[in-house]
């Protein structure tokens, strides 16, 4: 049974990996769009930044196909409890994204400047919605969702899709879209030149700033609001379910993990360091670095949720002793083994293949380049 234990450890683990993987590969095209519109002003300025994350953009999601089928695979109760009482903000985060193919495809078909205006707005909508919504999801796992469970495990949402947008996950919202846009606005400037290296710069600039305030003001929220102690519960190594533990609400709860391992500090604490470098070496023409660590700010920032909330993964607001956790919410050992085995094959490929694509199609995206290619964007 050690070894279920350790499985269950080893894809919370993975399971966070794959939240900061879409948050920094997808945050980049998402922070892209949040930003076209004020980077380029003009037609073939807008193209350009089209074009930087061109190559890449398709690709990146292949993050969010992972997150899903890692939860539905590893943390089953975790799928069919969020996506069924979620499910309003499941379509709005599905359409969100069904039209962000949509506008690159389209945009450029034909030469009406009303035509490819409407479609920059569509960018903007399906960069900026799907980032607020990562965010605020974070911010109501910490807050806990109203569900509970019937007897037979069958779960149960007395929510609605306005308490989902409270001010706390609303702030959590635009946390993340500011690290999207600092990532986006990052790449603009490694692979631009000119004006809209100049605006990319600034994006950058206030973006990250204004990350840092966020990520403090919530931190601060945090510190004060209700949070989860588990009180009592069956082994962690055994197979259990929600109905056998005893959660209670205490303010401050979610800083008892910091309190208990000091260690843990580091991880909140380096953000602030690395956003700060991160603007300095955007200052100084150091693009490249600076994106590597906007990721880093992007890593801490999950890493900090993560480990305040240990070992809970989605709480309960309406039932706290039915809350989901790392212990109960998992799948079977023998599913999860399998699951380590195929992940040790495809993730290292993956993560090749995309070091790989980028490094083959690097270089700057001018407007030369863009107005002479029929292929372009």
């Amino acid at each position: 049974m050690e070894a279920y234990l350790a499985l269950k450890i080893l894809w919370w683990l993975l399971l966070g990996v794959l939240l900061m993987g879409l948050a920094v590969m997808v945050g980049t095209d998402m922070g892209v769009g949040t930003i076209l519109r004020y980077v380029g002003r003009t037609d073939t300025e807008r193209r350009v930044a089209l074009n930087i994350i061109g190559p890449h953009w398709d690709g990146n999601q292949v993050w969010f196909i992972l997150g899903g089928g890692a939860i539905f695979a590893a943390w089953p109760l975790i799928y069919a409890t969020a996506f069924s009482g979620l499910y309003v903000v499941m379509l709005l985060l599905l359409w969100s994204m069904i039209i962000r193919p949509l506008g690159f495809e389209y945009r450029s078909k034909l030469p009406s400047q009303r035509w490819r205006n409407g479609w920059d707005w569509v960018l903007f909508v399906s960069g900026f919605v799907p980032m607020l919504v990562f965010g605020a999801a974070m911010g109501n796992m910490l807050q806990g969702v109203p569900f509970h469970f019937s007897w037979n495990l069958t779960s149960y949402y007395t929510g609605s899709f306005i308490t989902l947008f409270n001010p706390f996950a609303i702030l959590c919202g635009l946390l993340s879209v500011t690290l999207a846009m600092y990532v986006g606005a990052a790449m603009i400037t490694n692979r631009s030149e000119g004006a809209i290296y100049r605006r990319a710069r600034e994006v950058a600039t206030w973006s990250g700033l204004v990350a840092l305030l966020l990520f403090t003001v919530g931190g601060i929220w945090v510190s004060v609001m209700q949070g989860y102690h588990l009180v009592q519960s069956p082994d962690p190594a055994s197979a259990q379910t929600p109905l056998q533990q005893v959660v209670e609400l205490a303010p401050g709860a979610w800083l008892a993990n910091y309190r208990g391992h000091g260690a843990l500090w580091l991880i909140p604490a380096s953000a602030y360091p690395l956003m700060l470098i991160g603007i300095g070496a955007l200052r100084r023409g150091w693009s490249h670095l600076a994106w590597w660590l906007g990721a880093l700010v992007w890593i801490a920032v999950i890493g900090t949720v993560g480990a305040a909330m240990f070992p809970f993964m989605m709480p309960s607001s309406a039932e706290p002793s039915q809350s989901l956790t790392v212990w109960n919410a998992s799948s079977s050992v023998h599913t999860l083994a399998w699951m380590t085995g195929f992940t040790a094959v495809f993730m290292p490929l993956i993560i090749w293949y995309t070091s790989w694509a980028f490094w083959v199609m690097r270089g700057k995206v001018s407007t030369e380049q863009v107005e002479s290619d029929h292929h372009a964007y």
